[in-house]
C-alpha cells in the first residue's frame, strides 16, 4: 500500500520517473488506473504471449510442478477431461508435498464439476471454493454477477492472465469445436502481486469471511531481469468506474495510426462505439475481427448490426474463419496492449468481474500487432458493399439483437 501511495502521489505531483518512453506518452492512461482502480504499473516483467492451448497448459503444468510453496489457480470455465485432469492431478501432488494449493471456480461457469471431483484434491491438503454458489445453480439470485475471471499464481512471482479457460476444447482437442484461438500470458515479475491480490479479495469473497489481513508469504520479494511495465486492471459490479472498459476508451482515443481489436463478441454500448467512430472518422486505421461463427444467432445479430457502423465510418472488419476466435486484445499503434478476460460486451463492461494486463512495451505490442495481422489470413473481410447487400431477414434480426444488446 505504500508503494501504491508513493507511485500515486509521484504522478500528481510531477516527480515519476516512467521506465520507458511509451509509459510517459501514455501517462494519462497510467494515471486514470492508478487513481481510480488501485493499479500500480510496475516495471519489472519478463512477459510471454501464448496463443496456443496446448502451449499453455505444459507451460502451467510445468510452473506448478516448481512451485516451492504457494499455487492459486482461478477459473471461470474448469472442466474435469483430459486436460482438466491434468492440471488436476499436478494440483494433487503438490498439496500432497505440502505446498499451500487454492483452487477457485465461477458456480455457473464449471457448472459441470461435481464436489466427488474434486474431493482427491481436499484430501490431498488443497482447498476449494466455488464462487457464488448456489444449490440451485440455474436459480442463483446473483446468476448475473459471474466471475470470469482467469488466473494462475505461483508463489507470488509467476502468474497467467488471459482468455483461455480450462478443458479439452481450449486445446483445440475437441472435434466438434474444432480449431479454438486465444491468447494468455505468462508473466514473472512484479506486477503478480496485483494480480495476488486480487486472487485473494475474491477468494475471501467465495468463502464469505472478511479478508484483515494480507501475508507477506504471498508477496516475496524478488527481480527478474527484463524491465517491461505493466498495469493490472480490474473491474466488476462491485464498481461503478468501469476501468476495463474506460481504459479500452482511453487507449482507441489515444491512437494515432492504428487500433487493432479481437473480441468473441462486439456488443459494444454507447461509448466505447462512440470511441471507436471517432478515431475511424479521425483517419486512424480501425480493425475489429470477431469469430465467423458465434455460440448464439442474437450474438452474431448483434455483432454484425454494431459492424456496420463502424464500416459506416471507415472502419475495416474481418470474420475469423478457421475456428473459433475467443482473443480479448487490443493493440495500438505498435505501443500498448491490453490482453485478459474480458470482451467488447456490456456483460464484460460492468456486470463480470473481469481482469486485464495493460503492456506498454514496443516489441510486445508487436507481437500482438503481428498476431492480429496473422490472423487476417485466416479471415475474410467483410466490406462496406457485402454489408449494404444483406438479406431483409438479416437487418430484421440485427434490429432485434440490437435491443437485447444490453442483455447479451
Amino acid at each position: 500500500m505504500e508503494i501504491f501511495q508513493e507511485q500515486k502521489n509521484a504522478l500528481e505531483d510531477g516527480t515519476y520517473e516512467f521506465p520507458n518512453p511509451i509509459t510517459k506518452k501514455h501517462e494519462a492512461l497510467i494515471k486514470m488506473n492508478v487513481d481510480y482502480n488501485h493499479s500500480l504499473l510496475s516495471s519489472k516483467n519478463d512477459v510471454k504471449i501464448m496463443s496456443e492451448g496446448k502451449e499453455k497448459f505444459r507451460s502451467v503444468i510445468e510452473d506448478i510442478k516448481n512451485a516451492k510453496q504457494t499455487i492459486h489457480i482461478q477459473y471461470y470455465i474448469y472442466k474435469m477431461d483430459d486436460v482438466g485432469k491434468s492440471i488436476f492431478n499436478a494440483l494433487v501432488k503438490k498439496a500432497k508435498e505440502g505446498i499451500e494449493v487454492q483452487m477457485m471456480y465461477d458456480d455457473l461457469g464449471s457448472r459441470t464439476l461435481r464436489k466427488k471431483d474434486l474431493k482427491k484434491l481436499t484430501d490431498a491438503g488443497g482447498q476449494v471454493e466455488a464462487y457464488f454458489s448456489s444449490y440451485f445453480k440455474l436459480f442463483n439470485p446473483r446468476i448475473n454477477f459471474r466471475n470470469h475471471r482467469k488466473l494462475i499464481i505461483i508463489d507470488g512471482r509467476i502468474g497467467y492472465i488471459g482468455g483461455f479457460n480450462v478443458g479439452n476444447e481450449y486445446a483445440c482437442l475437441d472435434d466438434e469445436i474444432g480449431y479454438w484461438r486465444d491468447t494468455h500470458l505468462r508473466i514473472e515479475g512484479n506486477s503478480v502481486y496485483n494480480m495476488q491480490a486480487h486472487f485473494l479479495f475474491d477468494w475471501y469473497q467465495a468463502k464469505k469471511e472478511e479478508l484483515t489481513e494480507i501475508e507477506q508469504r504471498y508477496f516475496p520479494s524478488f527481480t527478474v531481469d527484463s524491465d517491461t511495465p505493466v498495469q493490472i486492471v480490474s473491474s466488476g459490479p462491485d464498481t461503478d468506474f468501469e476501468s476495463i472498459k474506460n481504459s479500452y476508451i482511453r487507449m482507441i482515443l489515444s491512437a494515432k495510426k492504428y487500433v487493432y481489436i479481437q473480441s468473441p463478441y462486439f456488443v459494444p454500448d454507447e461509448p466505447f462505439m462512440h470511441a471507436v467512430q471517432i478515431a475511424a472518422s479521425s483517419g486512424v486505421d480501425v480493425r475489429i475481427m470477431t469469430p465467423e461463427v458465434t455460440d448464439h444467432a442474437f450474438v452474431y445479430g448483434a455483432n454484425s448490426a454494431y459492424s456496420g457502423d463502424l464500416l459506416e465510418v471507415g472502419g475495416r472488419v474481418y470474420r475469423y474463419k478457421k475456428g473459433f476466435l475467443h482473443a480479448k486484445m487490443i493493440v495500438i499503434d505498435d505501443e500498448v496492449a491490453t490482453i485478459g478476460t474480458a470482451n467488447i460486451d456490456v456483460r464484460s463492461f460492468s456486470l463480470n468481474f473481469e481482469i486485464n494486463a495493460i503492456l506498454y512495451d514496443a516489441d510486445l505490442a508487436i507481437q500482438c500487432r503481428e498476431l492480429f495481422e496473422a490472423d487476417i489470413e485466416e479471415s475474410f473481410e467483410l466490406t462496406k458493399e457485402q454489408y449494404d447487400e444483406r438479406k431483409t431477414w438479416t437487418k430484421v434480426r440485427e434490429s432485434v439483437s440490437r435491443l437485447l444488446s444490453p442483455i447479451l
